[in-house]
């Protein structure tokens, strides 16, 4: 160090500053701006895709939550036609029930007239074999009773007897 001060020339030492401050000006004029542009548009360009990637965020989350919403109403929606579908289901089911018993009282209540009709008509049909038949015999009876003049006699004397005169 003691060498460098004992060498030391006061003319170089003004060339050398005045080359410096020249390199400096230079510098500044023509490298800094360029340079501090180039990193001022780089910053800037930063903070733009920082501020994009912020509200592309923002969006995703707008979308996951619109997303999310579309999808419970959705889910909603599906619910409420199920349930009405069960309640139409349950409500065709009861009245296939109800319409079933209705025709099965009917069908009951006409398979009980239709026992109820045939029963008179053979009833009908029984008595009127049983008169003609009772009117065959009684016909057969009086025949024999009536071909015989002494069974004859017997029976007007029997049936004036039987009649009472006032």
């Amino acid at each position: 160090m003691e060498k460098l001060i004992n060498q030391f020339e006061f003319g170089l030492f003004f060339w050398q500053i005045l080359i410096f401050v020249g390199l400096i000006l230079l510098l500044k004029k023509f490298a800094w701006k360029p340079i501090l542009d180039a990193v001022n548009e780089r910053e800037e360009g930063i903070k733009n895709a920082l501020e994009s990637a912020e509200n592309a965020r923002k969006e995703m989350q707008d979308l996951q939550a619109d997303n999310q919403r579309i999808l419970n109403e959705a889910r909603a929606e599906r619910d409420a036609m199920l349930k009405e579908a069960r309640e139409m289901k349950e409500k065709m089911v009861a009245d296939a029930k109800t319409e079933a018993q209705a025709q099965g009282l009917k069908m009951i209540e006409q398979a009980k007239a239709a026992i109820e009709s045939e029963k008179n008509s053979a009833m009908a049909e029984l008595k009127l074999q049983v008169s003609t038949l009772s009117l065959s015999i009684a016909e057969k009876l009086l025949k024999d009773e009536l071909s015989n003049t002494e069974a004859q006699t017997k029976l007007v004397e029997k049936m004036l007897g039987d009649v009472k005169l006032n």
